[in-house]
């Protein structure tokens, strides 16, 4: 690409105005460069002490680009980033990936991008401003961003149904970090026993997802399934018995209908971890996730813009097989996160969103997730207040 050209484009992305969903910098002779990004500017309005509480600011820049290499393979990548601005704010590359399209025999990348279970999970994804809890590594496999995957994606089986796709993955060395360390993460159930929490290091793992659109019906379901690969680091514990993942298996399986300005999405997923004691070699507590997400939105069309109301319910949460932990005598406590979010994003054009979003948090004092979502400062207001409060987000979006 010559320069004189990227000093054209480049201040061009800043003051562009009435873009579509990217600017397109560069399409000659088969190449074909696009610029991306979006500012949100928001807030999460709720009781200090909770996590995600307050600025949530965030800017993003990406690219795409393809090159035709021959009349039926194209080279292609991705790259993204994300400054937050917010409190205590970090920065991150979402997607950096490279990749060969085949046409009809598919594609294959390899880099950070979504792991397979992502594309069932993005089914509920869609809140104004919260949501996307199923997208977590640290507690499913390949549900979010990874490092380091290989995917081999086919969109139309091999060019003979094009109503059905599917995804292979292979992950080596990435960010499927589960493991159940009794260490870390405690959380007081009474004065005999704490809750183990979950924690661990980059390890492999593979998975595949297959999605069928139904003819023209608008609906469409998927299913995946995704598993670490071999043992995870261990702890040793003052007994000299080691604690540690054997594996961890994820599946998940949703639905989604869109049509006549109508969504609905519901999606279900489990995780399993196998656990055993070392020293003996026996499986020991096998703590289970299981999580239930479920929503709805209408788009209404107005004369200037679109405005889509949303509702949802969202529950996570874990057992365990071990009496004395989260068995069925032990039900209290349980939940990850449960909440009833009711919202609305008002589009004023293409580029431009406002965004309101009501949190009903139905967490009680003891779940582990009021315990995950607060805040622990010695020198804090609240530092001893559970993460049980209703949130209340707002925000601007411009993308271009």
């Amino acid at each position: 690409m010559k320069r004189n050209l990227l000093a054209i484009a480049i201040p061009a992305l800043l003051v562009a105005a009435s873009a579509n969903a990217s600017i397109e910098v560069w399409n000659k002779d088969g190449n074909k460069v696009d610029f991306y990004g979006r500012v949100k500017a928001a807030n999460n309005i709720t009781d200090r002490g909770q996590a995600g509480e307050g600025d949530d600011t965030s800017a993003r820049l990406g690219m795409s680009g393809q090159t035709q290499i021959t009349d039926s393979v194209t080279g292609y990548g991705r790259w993204e980033y994300e400054a937050k601005a917010g409190k205590n704010s970090d920065n991150e590359v979402r997607y950096a990936f490279a990749g060969l399209n085949f046409g009809d025999f598919g594609s294959f990348d390899y880099g950070r991008n979504d792991g397979v279970l992502k594309a069932i999970t993005a089914y509920t994804d869609v809140l104004p401003q919260f949501g996307g809890e199923a997208a977590n590594n640290s507690w499913n496999v390949l549900s979010a961003r990874t490092k380091a995957v290989a995917t081999y994606r086919n969109n139309n089986f091999f060019g003979l149904f094009d109503d059905l796709s599917f995804a292979l993955q292979y992950a080596d060395n990435g960010d499927n970090a589960t493991t159940f360390d009794s260490k870390l993460a405690k959380v007081k159930l009474d004065s005999d026993g704490d809750f183990d929490g979950f924690s661990g290091e980059s390890r492999e793992a593979y998975g595949a997802n297959v999605q069928w659109r139904i003819f023209d019906t608008g609906l469409t379901a998927g299913a995946g399934y995704a598993q670490t690969a071999g043992k995870s680091a261990k702890y040793q514990d003052e007994d000299g018995y080691v604690d540690g993942i054997k594996r961890v298996k994820t599946w998940s399986a949703g639905i989604k209908y869109d049509n006549y300005n109508l969504y609905l999405a519901a999606n279900y997923f489990q995780t399993k971890f196998n656990t055993y004691y070392d020293a003996f070699e026996e499986h020991h507590r096998d703590p289970k996730i299981k999580g239930v997400e479920l929503v709805a939105q209408y788009g209404i069309d107005l004369e200037v813009g679109r405005l889509t109301p949303s509702l949802a319910y969202v529950q996570h949460k874990v057992s365990s097989d071990e009496v004395g932990y989260y068995d069925e005598d032990h039900k209290e406590g349980r939940n990850l996160v449960k909440y009833v979010s009711l919202g609305a994003t008002y589009d004023l054009n293409k580029n431009f969103s406002a965004i309101v979003e009501y949190k009903f948090n139905l967490l009680k004092k003891q779940d582990i997730g009021a315990e995950l979502n607060t805040i622990r400062e010695s020198n804090g207001r609240h530092p001893y207040k559970p993460g049980t409060k209703d949130v209340l987000g707002v925000g601007l979006i411009y993308q271009f």
